[in-house]
């Protein structure tokens, strides 16, 4: 009976259907809720917005989401003997062997490219910054990571340049305070990944980042804390001083909620070290999300 589960596998495996599959999974399609950051220029123009916003946005989010997948795959043909060392991420489409490495670095040039010209066509200066994210991004899985402090830093800026390039898709510009909410909330998720990783390597889990060597969970945890205080006084001062009503000040409440259920998940339940993750899987936070962004949208129609 293990004999023929075996041979059904290994028939599938050289199947076209799963090959594609797999190749889709190498492009962590699971990563790509970060990019949704992209429409919140949209979400707070929305008053005057159209349908060539919308789907400016549209465009923005997947070239987004194709750059970052040509960085992954990047990631995994340099790391995919590394990765078949590591409990889960030998599991990857390149490190087990499911795909091969030389094809996907390919799929993953000309997902670049495309991008690339693409975004051209739209905006020059949006171009310009997916060139940006992706050498950044390059520079942080080669060298950077293991810079302490600064590793957190290249991560929350990650966020602040999608949100940064979904305004210059739809050409609107951003308010100061926008931009420092944006950060702010980047550096606590990226203090909130680098806490949980280090939870997992004291709980003997397998993780094994060396930057992880240079932090304490006490010098995290009060990054935390002064990043998490700047970010809630930042979005109540930009509620009143965005140009928009004031009545986006009831919005304060999903903040607020949002931000400390994330604690929890952190800090009780030992969460936190996927973003993406903790969106897709966590009830609370999915639905925090999707009633702050809806209740901004109404906000912005009906009371500006």
């Amino acid at each position: 009976m293990p004999n023929s589960n075996i041979e059904a596998r290994e028939k599938k495996a050289g199947t076209l259907p799963y090959l594609a599959y797999m190749y889709f999974l190498q492009l962590r399609p699971r990563q790509w809720t970060k990019n949704l950051l992209v429409f919140a220029a949209l979400i707070f123009s929305i008053k005057k917005s159209n349908m060539d916003m919308l789907l400016h946005s549209v465009a923005g989010f997947f070239l987004f989401c194709f750059v970052s997948s040509s960085v992954y795959i990047l990631n995994d043909f340099v790391d995919r003997e590394a990765d078949r060392q590591h409990p889960e991420k030998r599991n990857r489409p390149m490190a087990s062997g499911a795909i091969n490495p030389y094809a996907a670095l390919c799929i993953g040039a000309l997902l670049l490219l495309f991008s690339l010209v693409s975004a051209y066509t739209f905006n020059p200066l949006f171009s310009f910054l997916l060139l940006f994210y992706f050498l950044l991004n390059v520079a942080y899985s080669f060298k950077l990571k293991h810079v302490v402090i600064l590793d957190i830093l290249i991560i929350a800026s990650g966020f602040v340049l999608r949100a940064i390039g979904g305004g210059l898709m739809i050409a609107v510009p951003f308010t100061p305070w926008f931009l420092i909410c944006t950060m702010l909330l980047s550096l606590f998720l990226a203090i909130s990944k680098r806490r949980h990783e280090l939870y997992l390597l004291e709980s003997n889990k397998g993780s094994h980042r060396k930057v992880l060597d240079f932090y304490s969970m006490e010098l995290l945890n009060q990054f935390n804390s002064i990043v998490i205080t700047m970010t809630l006084i930042s979005y109540a001062l930009f509620t009143f001083t965005s140009n928009h009503t004031v009545h986006l000040m009831w919005t304060l409440v999903f903040v607020f909620y949002g931000v400390f259920r994330y604690l929890y998940l952190i800090h009780i339940e030992g969460k936190g070290g996927k973003p993406e993750k903790v969106l897709l899987e966590d009830r609370h936070i999915l639905v925090t999300v999707m009633l702050y962004a809806f209740s901004v949208v109404l906000i912005l129609i009906y009371l500006e």
